[in-house]
């Protein structure tokens, strides 16, 4: 079974008709639609690692643990590789921001001498959500803090040249589906460009039909992926 964790789960569940079963967790409800278990993991990646790994736990002590995590939203794209509009897919989910800033820059976590700043979805689903949905494969970035600036958004480009977009879960959810040995990828639909915050350039609404629609060609995946 393969449960989805989007932030925007009603998004995802217009792909999915059915009506769906609401399962009380601790700190977080799960849906389940009989394709796909949903939750709104919540914002940021501790309170979305926290809300996956609540119903990787009730899953796992059920006897019934899950085959793949995916964590799924809109996000800022890095132009011009991932215009409004358009689907990534993560072939590595990367926390950009959990180190140290130094004299000489930033160093990553990893650089310190402890933790872990990326996760790789399994190379062979990526190609089948990318040729399922003509989605842009790349890194996707999760921060705690929104590019708000050209300057912090060339600075994010320098550092992770494969960047695609950014957001504020994906390494959350996939540090919970690490801690359980659980496969784990990150579909995002591009609501905004990264850079200056200008919300009259942003596209929420056609993100999120781009999130939907992109779901609903992926349910061959989901059952090849479940059945290999």
């Amino acid at each position: 079974m393969a449960t989805a964790v989007p932030v925007e789960r009603d998004a995802v569940a217009r792909a999915f008709p059915s009506p769906p079963v609401e399962v009380p967790l601790p700190g977080v409800t799960l849906h389940r639609t009989g394709a796909l278990d949903l939750l709104a993991a919540g914002v940021g990646p501790a309170r979305a690692a926290a809300s996956t790994a609540a119903a990787l736990t009730a899953a796992a002590l059920d006897g019934t643990p899950y085959g793949l995590v995916v964590s799924a939203g809109i996000a800022g794209g890095f132009l011009p590789d991932a215009p409004l509009g358009s689907l990534v897919v993560a072939d590595d989910i990367v926390a950009a921001d959990l180190g140290a800033e130094t004299t000489d820059g930033f160093l990553p976590v990893t650089e310190l001498g402890f933790g872990t700043v990326s996760h790789r979805p399994p190379e062979s689903l990526v190609r089948e959500l990318v040729a399922a949905t003509g989605a842009r494969a790349g890194t996707v970035l999760t921060i705690s803090t929104v590019t708000g600036s050209a300057a912090r958004a060339a600075e994010l480009r320098a550092r992770h040249p494969r960047a695609v977009a950014e957001a504020m879960e994906g390494f959350g959810v996939a540090e919970a589906a690490a801690a359980h040995g659980t496969p784990v990828v990150e579909v995002r639909a591009v609501s905004n460009p990264v850079g200056p915050r200008d919300r009259a350039a942003w596209r929420i609404g056609d993100a999120l039909t781009a999130l939907s629609e992109g779901f609903g060609k992926l349910a061959p995946v989901w059952e090849s992926w479940e059945s290999a």
